[in-house]
């Protein structure tokens, strides 16, 4: 450990001295801050944390707390709390007063007041900001806390910070916005903490998903102290038994817990001073399900390079162009009740989009005509839900459009209701497709008067004392970093590991004793592949789970960071669900859901798999890529796409698995040049890893098609007797669609394959879309998404 002389100290200390001359640690009675010297702050003994006025607006400023140090390349600010959030002060005159009856005021101009801590103290009290971030207002005498900010949140906890039955954490409004928005995190009065969407015009929660009981989603209501907290690790625990972990669990960083102004809530850290806030843990998985975002009239859909974006319907254009939330209103029409409704309007099919809530009913087995029939009786219709659920097609008349999203998992279309003359026009809304970011401003500025000249000096000599400070940061930092540079780092692997321990979803950390009792000793092998070798087990619960040893140590490491890293946060009905892992020395295991019916490439050549069964596996495959390409919380490639690769459980459902390979992008990223090696298996992999091209979701989709075409002919690429050339596979596709072609055929005159029409219908749809997913460029090739899309509605 490096160690700083004794007169290099004495220089730091004195340095340190000198930064800190212009700010205080308490403020005692009948002391007061005042706006106009942003240099006087209240400042936390380790200098993490400061407090004192920040501007919000023109010559608009609020109270609060905020990290000192920000972050180096967006220079921003990071707020934990604000006393006036919705009601800044003037940049002249106003102050924050500790009053000798024991009262903190907040006034602005002229002395009003605008927020007070309304307490009382007979002895000495003094307002201190602590090392926790906590600024704490205490009477002296008996040490006696009068009032705290960890009481009265705003839209953020800090570690140690209790989360209480009378606390609430509300969203800002926008990121530039500090005032308080639309989302609230908070106790419901069924003792459950839940996400609240209350915007212009409704209200409704969320999160957890609003169809499920609380003991569905893992919550439970027998509990009476309704108390939360999220420590200095990264672990969240609730009485509500919601717990969960970060992915960076265990080390020791600078922490957040924020509910943010898109209606998300999430976790953040960072290593210390001027670094970037990491996302480390969210609620919503997929961001086009929060309410209210897009606002009435309009959908969510998410694009991997840029996030969400918001467009209104076909018929509606933006009510407010500076903010999503207010939705969007009909261009020029309105809904009529008149007799002959049904000749005046119709109907704009728009498939996977959906619309939660406000149904005038369900009304099951009901055809697409019934359906619009019954929304055209309606007055205030504006569309339905039609899809197919429970063995029936069910229709959903809606009485307003809301909480609208567009995903491929999404089974149902939505039939919006618009006057005939609108149907077939085209609308070109230059606000449609525009970032779901919440923009709006603060509406809130103040005059300011020309100031005098001792004003002037005194902010010219403040400035002097800032450039002091800047040297002072510099060398503390300097002395401290080389100091905690020698102190022993945890295992990296181990941190990751552990930071996906989230109880409630049943991931958990086992031993390597637990798995060899499970496994009986690794006695029984169900599957192997170059990363190591799968065992059948039964666990302590008597759960049936597959159990994969990797083989290899050090390949093996990577995998295993690969696989946690990206299965601990993925959750899909088609992606193969990960229950934990086991780290013990030399040993790393991931533990699995067991798939009765093994790999697809087992039962290729079963009798089992008729036309209906392959097409449905060919369907949930390219939902699961879809949803990895695009909904989930980082953007992820899956690389290794095969038939080994998709598994099949007891009904025959695929579910994508082995994520060894995976390489995970940000979502500002379209494509990426840092493979470090060729990723795949020879025969399905596609040109651009031989061509040394950039490498983007379309390798994934390329690899589809060859799965979907080996599904078709039975032939596989990797075998000795298909030749595999430089030039992405041209003989091997030759090959195969040649054996396409014969089948259809013979299809089309029944002959061996014993097709009815319908199935000979979906051997055609399987092979167009096959065939445009091999294209040799990448660009030509549809996207996972758009594969969902032709196989459920041929829209080639």
């Amino acid at each position: 450990m490096n160690r700083v002389s004794f007169p290099c100290l004495v220089l730091v200390l004195a340095l340190v001295f000198a930064c800190r001359s212009s700010a205080a640690f308490n403020l005692s009675m009948g002391s007061s801050l005042s706006v106009e010297n942003p240099y006087q702050t209240l400042l936390s003994p380790d200098a993490v944390f400061t407090a004192g006025f920040f501007p919000v607006g023109v010559n608009a400023f609020c109270f609060g707390v905020w990290f000192s140090e920000p972050s180096t390349s967006t220079h921003n600010l990071t707020v934990v709390w604000i006393a006036n959030r919705d009601e800044p002060v003037n940049g002249q005159h106003s102050k924050l007063t500790l009053h000798k009856n024991g009262n903190l005021v907040l006034s602005d101009l002229n002395r009003f007041t605008v927020w007070s801590s309304n307490t009382a103290s007979n002895s000495s009290a003094h307002l201190h900001l602590r090392n926790t971030g906590n600024l704490v207002l205490f009477a002296a005498r008996h040490n006696v806390v009068l009032w705290e900010s960890f009481s009265s949140p705003t839209d953020t906890l800090l570690p140690q910070q209790l989360f209480t039955r009378n606390t609430q954490l509300i969203s800002s409004r926008s990121v530039t916005n500090y005032s308080s928005g639309y989302y609230s995190f908070y106790f419901d009065k069924d003792n459950t903490l839940r996400i609240l969407y209350t915007g212009p015009d409704v209200s409704s929660l969320f999160w957890y998903d609003p169809w499920l009981l609380s003991y569905q989603a893992g919550r439970s209501t027998y509990n009476n102290t309704r108390i939360a907290t999220f420590d200095s690790l990264g672990s969240f625990t609730s009485s509500d038994n919601l717990i969960f972990s970060t992915i960076d669990y265990g080390a020791k960083l600078q922490r957040i817990f924020r509910m943010d102004p898109d209606g998300n809530l999430r976790s953040y850290s960072r290593k210390g001073l001027g670094d970037e806030w990491n996302v480390t843990w969210e609620a919503v998985l997929q961001p086009c399900k929060i309410h209210g975002i897009c606002g009435a009239n309009s959908y969510c859909s998410y694009v991997p390079s840029t996030g969400r974006k918001c467009s209104c319907l076909p018929g509606y254009i933006m009510v407010r162009n500076t903010d999503w939330s207010y939705g969007c209103k009909p261009a020029g029409f309105s809904l009529s009740c008149k007799s002959n409704a049904k000749k005046e309007f119709g109907f704009v099919h728009l498939p996977r989009i959906e619309m939660y809530g406000y149904d005038y009913g369900v009304y099951g087995n009901y055809t697409l005509d019934q359906c619009e029939s019954l929304c055209l009786d309606l007055c205030n219709c504006t569309g339905f839900h039609y899809k197919f659920g429970d063995g029936q097609y069910q229709c959903y008349p809606k009485a307003q459009l809301r909480n609208g999203y567009r995903s491929p998992a999404f089974v149902g279309d939505l039939y919006v209701k618009l006057p005939k003359g609108l149907l077939n026009a085209t609308f070109r809304d230059p606000n449609n497709m525009c970032s779901a970011k919440l923009t709006e401003q603060l509406d809130r500025t103040y005059e300011r008067s020309n100031p005098n000249g001792s004003i002037q000096f005194m902010l010219k000599f403040a400035s002097a004392l800032g450039g002091l400070e800047v040297v002072c940061i510099f060398v503390v930092w300097f002395f401290v970093t080389r100091r905690s540079s020698g102190d022993k780092k945890d295992s990296e692997l181990e941190v990751l590991a552990q930071g996906y321990l989230q109880a409630a979803g049943g991931f958990r950390r086992f031993t390597y004793s637990e798995l060899k009792k499970a496994t009986k000793g690794f006695k029984e092998e169900i599957g192997r592949g170059g990363g190591g070798v799968v065992y059948k087990g039964i666990l302590s619960d008597q759960r049936v789970a597959a159990i994969k040893q990797l083989n290899d140590c050090n390949r093996g490491e990577a995998e295993f960071l690969g696989e946690v890293s990206l299965l601990g946060k993925l959750y899909h009905m088609n992606l193969i669900e990960m229950w934990g892992y086991c780290v013990e020395n030399k040993h790393r295991l991931l533990v699995y859901e067991y798939m009765e019916h093994g790999s697809l490439e087992k039962n290729l050549s079963s009798d089992v798999l008729d036309w209906r069964k392959r097409y449905e596996i060919a369907l949930g495959t390219a939902k699961g890529l879809a949803y990895l390409h695009e909904e989930c919380l980082e953007w992820v490639l899956h690389c290794d796409v095969k038939p080994q690769n998709i598994l099949l459980d007891s009904d025959y459902n695929p579910k994508v698995a082995d994520f060894g390979l995976s390489k995970l992008l940000n979502r500002s990223e379209h494509t990426s040049s840092e493979f470090s090696r060729i990723r795949g298996t020879r025969g399905y992999m596609a040109p651009e890893w031989v061509h040394n091209m950039p490498i983007t979701s379309k390798v994934d989709v390329y690899s589809y098609g060859i799965v979907v075409l080996e599904m078709l002919t039975g032939k596989n690429p990797t075998e000795s007797n298909v030749q595999w050339d430089e030039g992405g596979g041209e003989t091997y596709k030759k090959i195969i669609v040649q054996s396409v072609m014969e089948k259809i055929n013979l299809a089309a005159h029944h002959a061996e394959t014993n097709m009815g029409g319908e199935d000979e219908e979906k051997l055609e749809i399987l092979v167009e879309v096959a065939l445009q997913c091999i294209q040799e460029d990448g660009n030509a090739r549809p996207s996972m998404s758009q594969v969902v899309e032709m196989l459920l509605h041929r829209e080639f």
